[in-house]
C-alpha cells in the first residue's frame, strides 16, 4: 500500500481535482457529506480497513496525507 493508491482512488472519485499528499480535502471542501460517506467506503474496500464513526473526524481528512496516516493505522492495527 502507498499514498500513490490513494490519489488514484480520490481522482476517480473527483477527477477535477489535482490531488497531491498536500491536498487539503477539508478545507477546499472537495467532498461534501454523501461524499464523504461514499470514499469512507471506497476506502474500507480499497483497502480493507474499517473506518469507525470515531475516526471519521477533521484532523484524520485534511489533508491526502492525514488521510493516508489513517488508513496505514488502521491497517497495522488488524
Amino acid at each position: 500500500m502507498n499514498i500513490n493508491e490513494l490519489i488514484e482512488l480520490l481522482k476517480d472519485l473527483k477527477p477535477e481535482y489535482d490531488f497531491t499528499p498536500d491536498t487539503k480535502i477539508v478545507e477546499q471542501k472537495i467532498f461534501d457529506s454523501m461524499g464523504m460517506i461514499s470514499l469512507v467506503a471506497e476506502i474500507s474496500d480499497e483497502f480493507d480497513v474499517d473506518i469507525s464513526p470515531m475516526d471519521i473526524v477533521p484532523e484524520n481528512f485534511e489533508t491526502v496525507q492525514t488521510l493516508f496516516d489513517l488508513i496505514v493505522r488502521l491497517a497495522d492495527e488488524d
